[in-house]
């Protein structure tokens, strides 16, 4: 049921919505004839469109749950903490943690799209990160990417169809980072699959696997399917084969490169 109902809100049905509109409908009438009736000058502040927004009277004051909202702080406290010299990011969101991070520091934005906007604190360059650049090997000591590798490849942002593009741009990434760098890295977690054009959802032991050639995990989290974080959790084999219980939750990954 979960499924089909994410699978419409993708294409832009939202039953929920359109539940709550209908319910909304006679407190909005009553709502709108009483502030009629109580606007004494209706020609210093005219009403304008109607603009029903029914759904806020029945939710939450602003959503603290989910991947972006978690691992964007998370991520961002720990830089501040660790204050790097030179912090990249690939592709992650711009206007949740890249935006955290410019509170604070200078970020440098890697994303396969263009941007024209420009803020202070954010230097921004276009690139495909499944080919990297000779002038980006060893880069950097910091690098990000939050909820952004699993779309490599798959051209739901205008990138090359590759099968393999999560791997190539985990591959590039660790050429960016020098030695010893930190790599901050989040992705969907659960059995594994592909969704497409969406994304991919990786088993915990595949990602374990993945990585284990050339990092070492420093701290380990995740978002679990209701969307709460469990933080510094212990990797333990039991629960990495059932990815602690998530069929769509996130990974979150504190990695050092190794030193060779």
């Amino acid at each position: 049921m979960k499924e089909f109902y994410r699978f419409l809100v993708k294409i832009g049905i939202d039953p929920l919505a359109f539940f709550y509109f209908l319910k909304g409908i006679p407190s909005f009438i009553s709502d709108y004839l009483k502030f009629k009736r109580l606007l004494v000058d209706k020609k210093e502040f005219p009403i304008g469109t109607i603009y029903p927004l029914m759904m806020n009277k029945y939710s939450n004051s602003g959503t603290m749950k989910g991947a972006y909202f978690h691992h964007d702080l998370w991520v961002a406290r720990d830089i501040y903490n660790s204050k790097p010299i030179r912090h990249v990011d690939i592709g992650s969101r711009i206007d949740g943690f890249v935006a955290h991070v410019a509170i604070f520091r200078e970020i440098e934005v890697f994303d396969i799209r263009m941007q024209t906007s420009k803020v202070k604190n954010i230097v921004f360059k276009q690139a495909d990160f499944m080919q990297l650049p000779s002038d980006l090997i060893s880069y950097c000591d910091s690098i990000s990417s939050l909820n952004a590798i699993e779309h490599f490849g798959l051209g739901r942002y205008g990138d090359p169809i590759d099968p393999y593009g999560h791997l190539k741009g985990i591959e590039n990434i660790t050429s960016m980072l020098k030695p010893g760098g930190i790599f901050y890295f989040s992705v969907p977690q659960g059995k594994q699959r592909i969704e497409f054009n969406a994304h991919r959802v990786f088993n915990l032991s595949y990602l374990l696997k993945v990585l284990d050639k050339n990092f070492i995990v420093e701290s380990f989290s995740y978002i679990d399917d209701k969307g709460d974080l469990n933080e510094n959790v212990e990797l333990i084999d039991e629960k990495i084969n059932n990815n602690y219980g998530c069929n769509f939750g996130y990974a979150i990954f504190k990695l050092k490169k190794r030193i060779v």
